[in-house]
């Protein structure tokens, strides 16, 4: 806890947010999430039963709100009414909950988020008093607006979500962390441990994954690997790497006193 995570004024050890969808059943849902070190979920109130339906499995029985920080999130919203109405309605299920994500998406095909729609559905929220992460597009711009309003993080794409494409442009994320007064977490995009430990890299604050985790070929093992990807990633970004030298090298070892001169 030497460096912590802190989003709304609380601190969390680990810098890896897991989603809780794509996975073959709630058993495997929390292996995963467990091997992962995630102590913060992501949950998708539309797609997810953590109530709403008294008669059938609950996720919240397999991950317990007393074990993680549960972030419901407003997937499958198109509008900001929508995306309102459903975090209203997650606060109610979670006894008063105000730590959610946000994302008003644009269409089906591409998920890429409806900015006007996002920057709206965030002004709304923050003045109900939710603490708003929210999900938007890499512009240094929108970025910074959404934090004028009053949301605790930012959380530009990598690349579309579920796409496994990783990180397309590194420079307009590099360009949102070094404006940001909150954190910087990269969502959507990330397809394997590098494109995460990149991200971390760069001075994202964190990572926000789902689908490269949970339709990996072992996605307990995988999730293992974006644990540690996160934490290296990390400490690269504290220690501060070594400049680039184009057309030059330099030896690792001295070059002077060497043995027999």
């Amino acid at each position: 806890m030497n460096d912590p995570l802190i989003i709304a004024g609380q601190e969390y050890r680990s810098r890896l947010l897991v989603g809780t969808g794509k996975y073959k059943d709630f058993a495997q849902t929390r292996e995963a999430i467990v091997a992962s070190g995630a102590q913060i979920v992501t949950v998708a109130i539309r797609r997810t039963n953590i109530g709403q339906d008294p008669n059938a499995p609950s996720l919240l029985d397999a991950l317990p709100p007393s074990e993680f920080t549960y972030l419901p999130n407003t997937a499958g919203c198109y509008t900001a009414e929508d995306a309102v109405r459903t975090l209203r309605l997650a606060r109610e299920l979670l006894d008063g909950h105000e730590l959610v994500k946000l994302e008003v998406l644009g269409d089906p095909d591409t998920l890429f988020p409806n900015m006007p729609e996002t920057l709206k559905a965030a002004e709304t929220l923050v003045r109900d008093g939710f603490k708003v992460m929210v999900y938007c597009a890499d512009d240094p711009i929108q970025a910074h607006m959404l934090e004028e309003i009053g949301c605790v993080a930012i959380m530009p794409l990598a690349s579309l979500i579920g796409s496994g494409m990783g990180i397309l442009n590194p420079w307009n994320l590099k360009l949102i962390v070094e404006q940001a007064r909150v954190p910087v977490l990269v969502d959507a995009g990330v397809g394997t441990a590098s494109d995460a430990a990149i991200a971390m890299e760069l001075g994202c604050d964190g990572v926000l994954m789902n689908t490269a985790i949970a339709l990996a070929q072992d996605p307990v093992l995988m999730a293992g690997a974006m644990q540690k990807a996160v934490v290296a990633g990390r400490e690269a970004y504290r220690a501060g790497r070594m400049p680039k030298k184009f057309y030059s090298a330099s030896p690792s070892s001295p070059t002077s006193g060497l043995i027999g001169r």
